[in-house]
């Protein structure tokens, strides 16, 4: 199997940075959609998928949290990674020459005051690293991109302004997806542990299910809903959990859960960021 890591986007997208970011000695293979990373995975092409779930502005991305139950991948890491938004033009242009920029709509709203404040245009663009390759290829100097330093390297476009966005806080949580999982205890900052679950038809079932983790001290980080196969009547949950399912304490609220539950599978097991806290 070669040793790549697989990302959806094009080239220099924010994806591809947490791919170099965090497994650099990894060749990046840039998809098309989520379902053909996770595709390039299963079917040999590409060893790990980094796939964004989680953004601290905008929340969940929606897609990835359908398509991991059903991906035949397991999560065997996680990568937090800080979104900076830069502007880039052509070499050589100035801050002063540029009327326009473009982006995804997001990050054009995350940089409004930089842009208002130097009386640029926003364009809405598709992507960030296609807005990127879009300037480079028009070469308008009166036109930027907004997007990453990456995308500058790659689309051989200058970073005229660093770090524009309103807020500093800007940080996207990545999952790394593997075909075989790992349970091997590893990191110096503890573990997690991802599962989705149903519970029974019930009265009170989620608080029920949920009471072990309480008891037991088991924190838990994250807990979402969304409805199966388009029903109303069938609700499934994904959580992530500090701890390893055979700590003690994690068994025993797994056990209390599996009571209420008819369906629970466990998606992943894995070191902790550092960067989960802040550090790093």
């Amino acid at each position: 199997m070669t040793d790549r890591i697989a990302f959806q986007g094009e080239p220099g997208a924010y994806s591809h940075q947490a791919c170099v970011e965090t497994y650099p000695e990894m060749e990046a293979l840039p998809c098309r959609t989520f379902e053909d990373t996770i595709a390039a995975v299963r079917e040999g092409r590409a060893r790990l998928a980094m796939v964004p779930v989680d953004n601290s502005t905008f929340g969940r991305v929606a897609d990835i949290h359908h398509l991991l139950p059903s991906s035949g991948l397991h999560i065997v890491a996680e990568a937090f990674v800080r979104v900076h938004i830069n502007l880039l033009a052509l070499p050589g242009v100035r801050l002063d020459q540029i009327e326009s920029a473009m982006s995804h709509t997001m990050l054009l709203g995350q940089c409004r005051a930089f842009l208002e404040r130097h009386g640029i245009h926003r364009v809405t663009g598709a992507d960030t690293a296609g807005s990127a390759r879009q300037v480079a290829e028009a070469g308008e100097p009166a036109m930027a991109a907004l997007a990453s330093e990456l995308a500058g390297e790659t689309y051989g476009l200058d970073v005229i302004a660093h770090h524009i966005e309103d807020q500093g806080t800007n940080t996207t949580r990545f999952l790394v997806m593997a075909r075989e999982p790992d349970f091997t205890p590893r990191g110096d900052d503890g573990m997690m542990t991802t599962f989705i679950f149903q519970v029974r038809n019930i009265p009170a079932a989620l608080y029920k299910a949920l009471g072990g983790f309480a008891t037991n001290g088991v924190n838990m980080t994250k807990l979402e809903s969304y409805m199966v196969n388009g029903s109303f009547t069938a609700t499934q949950f994904y959580a992530d959990i500090e701890g390893h399912p055979d700590d003690p304490a994690v068994a025993r609220a797994l056990d209390e859960l599996d009571y209420f539950t008819s369906d629970i599978t466990i998606l992943g097991v894995y070191p902790a960021d550092p960067r989960r806290h802040g550090d790093g």
